[in-house]
């Protein structure tokens, strides 16, 4: 076989994954006593509730293949906590189940491109999860960072009309990740609809909003808006990849026709275990609590040591100002002194280069190791 003369594209080579980025540091947080504390990711450490964990194991529905939209009682379960937790009622056919939500947010662009090839753009948080800019690289659309404001929200305002009219969708994420923000959802949610533009709201930091309640996109309707939640966060279940997404009839319909399609089916097991999660808020409860506790402790280490630091609207995580806006000089710092592994900015976009994040996942023990290391009582 010869090869294709008029071929010239080069192959794509995936960037390094953000955080194998911390690797050479963690051998000196390693090598003091007590060891590493890891707020670089975050993935909870604390246990799963132990009826979720029953059901994912006792539930006998690892034999056959499960619904990839999700069993009935999983969509109810679902649709009962939109209800009861944010008073928003969610249809029956406004709802499905994905395979964790990374996974959604990485693939969804490549269908809506399919849906729509007239448009190759998406839109998203200048300072934001970054798989939201591959997702759209995934599916061989244009990444278009948005501007945030000083409170870390999105600016529609500056979307140009170039972009906006190439637009396929645009990421909101509100309690945002890495900074803690909270969009105007309602305000978004108007601009997709006038505009011709699917809004995908990425709300799993929904059951830690600090300031207020939590707030969802479909609180303004589901016309041309699709919600995206997950339990890894809400329940401590990141292995158990499940998450749900709700809003807009047809386009819950059509994701969830592509995604069957494609063999996109979360677990038995999981989907039993959803359930059981979705329909207890105790647990949710005492997470807040101690995710609370930890980001006013942290914030206070921190603040003894002289950088400046604010808690977030809402989240997890601490989005830290580095001096001299040197987030690298900040983040070896914590590691060799602090035996701290903390994530540079520059992860979630150009604009956050002056910054550091850190996830509140360790334990408060964790924290005060931390803070003896700095000389901090």
């Amino acid at each position: 076989m010869t090869a294709n003369p008029g071929r010239t594209a080069e192959p794509y080579v995936p960037p390094p994954y953000p955080y194998d980025r911390l690797n050479t540091l963690k051998p000196r947080a390693e090598a003091l006593e007590g060891g590493l504390i890891d707020l670089s990711i975050g993935t909870p450490r604390d246990p799963a509730p132990a009826a979720v964990t029953a059901a994912l194991i006792g539930s006998g529905t690892e034999v056959g293949y499960p619904p990839s939209a999700g069993v009935v009682d999983l969509r109810d379960a679902a649709r009962g906590w939109f209800d009861r937790r944010f008073d928003v009622a969610v249809g029956a056919d406004e709802i499905a189940a994905c395979i964790g939500t990374k996974e959604f947010v990485a693939s969804t662009p490549l269908y809506l491109h399919m849906r729509d090839p007239s448009r190759d753009t998406i839109l998203y948080p200048e300072v934001a999860y970054p798989s939201y800019a591959m997702g759209a690289t995934l599916a061989g659309c244009r990444a278009v960072p948005v501007a945030v404001d000083d409170q870390w929200r999105l600016r529609l305002d500056a979307v140009v009309p170039a972009d906006r009219d190439r637009a396929l969708a645009i990421w909101v994420n509100s309690p945002g990740n890495p900074a803690g923000g909270l969009d105007e959802l309602d305000v978004a949610a108007a601009w997709g609809r006038e505009h011709g533009v699917t809004v995908l709201s990425d709300e799993c930091y929904i059951e830690f909003t600090w300031d207020g309640p939590g707030r969802s996109i479909l609180e303004s309707g589901t016309a041309g808006v699709v919600a995206i939640h997950s339990l890894s966060k809400r329940s401590n279940f990141a292995g158990g990849r499940i998450g749900v997404y709700a809003g807009d009839t047809e386009l819950i319909w059509y994701l969830s026709e592509m995604r069957k399609h494609g063999g996109m089916m979360p677990p038995g097991p999981s989907q039993q275990a959803a359930i059981v999660a979705f329909g207890d808020d105790v647990h949710v409860d005492e997470q807040r609590e101690r995710y609370a506790a930890r980001l006013h402790r942290c914030a206070e280490i921190l603040r003894s040591t002289g950088l400046t630091v604010e808690l977030p609207s809402g989240g997890f995580y601490l989005w830290v100002a580095a001096p001299d806006g040197d987030a690298w000089a900040l983040t070896e710092h914590l590691a060799t002194v602090a035996g701290a592994i903390v994530s540079p900015g520059e992860f979630y976009g150009p604009a956050g280069s002056g910054f550091v994040r850190l996830a509140m996942v360790e334990s408060l023990d964790r924290l005060e190791l931390m803070a003896a290391r700095l000389g901090v009582s």
